[in-house]
């Protein structure tokens, strides 16, 4: 697999975060989703095709408190 370049994404907070300084942010590049700590951005970024992104989210609006 090549490294995806995310020199110019788009990073933005996710929705999911809560405002407490805990948060991600998410970007997509070449059909797939980026992820990364927002108070590590050089740091480590984990990278999802769409189908795992959807089931992830998925799974968080499964457990979400209503």
């Amino acid at each position: 697999m090549t490294a995806l370049d995310l020199s110019r994404a788009a990073w933005r907070t996710s929705s999911r975060s809560s405002g407490n300084g805990n948060c991600v942010e998410v970007a997509t590049a070449g059909g797939r989703v980026a992820v990364r700590d927002s108070k590590d951005r050089p740091g480590p970024v984990l990278v999802f095709g769409p189908d795992a992104w959807g089931a992830f989210v998925a799974g968080l609006d499964a457990v979400r408190p209503g």
